[in-house]
């Protein structure tokens, strides 16, 4: 058969593909996204590899399992975000904004890493910029080797070589393969460079770490189809103006998407939050109105948050509604609901509300502590200091019960807070006894008020 080849247009955004460039894709509607590319057709189907001739069907007690455990990467956060270390031979893709410490945080883990030989493959970078940044992370591994290059054939010939335990690929955007004809970053590179890598990964139990870009949307550039091929997508978060930063697990075959791992970005690095609340709790000295301490959970772990609101009389026609750090649209139905329910009158009011430490927090039951450093604010009346709030509230104005009410009162009780208030509906679970800390059960936004604001 002959081989034919064509030029194509393809869509960077979602893969969409037209005979001419044109300026908005019609399936996704991203103007300027269209590269120019050349597609082989064609080819004979009877030179597909379809299967080997030793592949055998096995039944679920035939399979053997890899007798390996999962290997200690010497990160107690992502140890805890990979679900207990990494599995040899899996695929990892580390996503995030340009600037939020993806790089620094895949070198330092590469440089402490101590189960065998490390190929860390940089295709953004020199030699001697890499070495720059390791002298600033102050670690050395003589079994960490570096390669500066953007040819795939080139990474998999080394590769073969060393027989690394763990090959870094930073990023993956810049790789390119010889078989196919377009440039770095397009679809049908990323495409199949990682197709290759996947196969060299699972063929030789290879460990591998993708770094990968990402869109001004916040989605991971390239084809939706590399998500699906890699085993973990971990999305690397924060505001750049904050210290703390965040690593998500949005994807894990192998364990839990529920965990997150919290870092501080210093000089010399990223340092390991092994007890964050304590962190993100600020330590004032006279009582502050509109401040609210909330327990919540991420993932597994309960962490302690400082909720700051400002509500002040509307200087322009049309009061403003801000949050940082929580869904404006929640904001939006809290104030509703203290309108309509409380009795409060904030429609003529500006409310202002800002989750301390720049972390952005998604738990319902944030919502109590939200709308009590609302109206500590509203009424210039601060709360109590040794006070926490855990309760997601609803339209009516009730206080609903929340998941893993125990661990919230216990990390309460550790960072030496008094007294907790949680919904009536967390009564009947609760089998916690002889605690130092008071829990307050309540039913009602106006059953806090008349304890709290008498």
């Amino acid at each position: 058969m002959v081989v034919k080849s064509k030029t194509v247009y393809v869509c960077q955004n979602c893969g969409a593909k037209e005979p001419k460039w044109t300026g908005r894709c019609k399936v996704c509607g991203e103007w300027n996204s269209f590269v120019e590319e050349v597609e082989v057709t064609g080819k004979s189907r009877g030179n597909a590899v379809i299967g080997t001739p030793s592949s055998k069907a096995l039944r679920l007690s035939e399979i053997k399992i890899n007798a390996d455990e999962r290997m200690d990467t010497g990160d107690e956060e992502l140890n805890r975000v990979l679900g207990g270390g990494m599995v040899p031979g899996s695929m990892i893709l580390l996503g995030g904004e340009p600037g939020i410490g993806k790089s620094t945080l895949v070198l330092q883990f590469a440089l402490h890493y101590r189960n065998g030989t490390v190929l860390y493959v940089s295709g953004e970078e020199s030699i001697s910029q890499i070495k720059m940044r390791a002298q600033r992370l102050g670690v050395d591994n003589d079994e960490c080797l570096f390669l500066s290059g953007n040819s795939l054939e080139m990474v998999l010939e080394h590769a073969r070589a060393i027989q690394p335990r763990l090959l870094i690929i930073d990023s993956i955007q810049t790789l390119a393969t010889e078989a196919v004809d377009a440039i770095p970053g397009s679809l049908s590179q990323i495409r199949e460079c990682t197709n290759t890598l996947l196969r060299f990964s699972k063929e030789n139990t290879i460990s591998t770490i993708l770094i990968g870009h990402i869109t001004k949307d916040g989605q991971l550039a390239g084809p939706k189809i590399l998500e699906h091929m890699v085993d973990t997508v971990l999305h690397f978060e924060g505001d750049q103006q904050y210290m703390y930063r965040i690593l998500r697990s949005m994807k894990n075959r192998f364990g839990s998407t529920s965990e997150i791992g919290i870092y501080e970005m210093l000089q010399s690095g990223l340092r390991q939050v092994t007890n964050p609340s304590e962190l993100l709790l600020s330590n004032y000295d006279q009582e502050l109105s509109g401040i609210a301490v909330s327990a919540t959970i991420e993932g597994v772990r309960p962490i302690l948050l400082e909720v700051q609101s400002l509500v002040s009389t509307a200087a322009y026609g049309v009061p403003q509604r801000s949050a940082t750090g929580f869904d404006l649209r929640r904001l939006n139905m809290l104030l509703a609901v203290l309108e309509k329910r409380v009795g409060f009158k904030l429609a003529t009011k500006d409310v202002f509300l800002n989750i301390a430490g720049g972390i952005r927090v998604s738990d319902p039951a944030l919502d109590l502590a939200v709308v009590m450093a609302v109206l500590s604010s509203n009424i210039d009346v601060a709360l109590p200091a040794d006070t926490v709030f855990s309760g997601e509230v609803g339209l009516s104005g009730e206080i609903r019960a929340v998941s893993r009410i125990e661990q919230r009162i216990s990390e309460a009780e550790k960072l030496g807070f008094k007294r907790i208030f949680v919904s009536m509906g967390n009564k009947r679970g609760l089998t916690r006894q002889n605690s130092r800390i008071e829990v307050q059960f309540v039913s009602k936004i106006t059953d806090i008020c008349r304890t709290l604001f008498r």
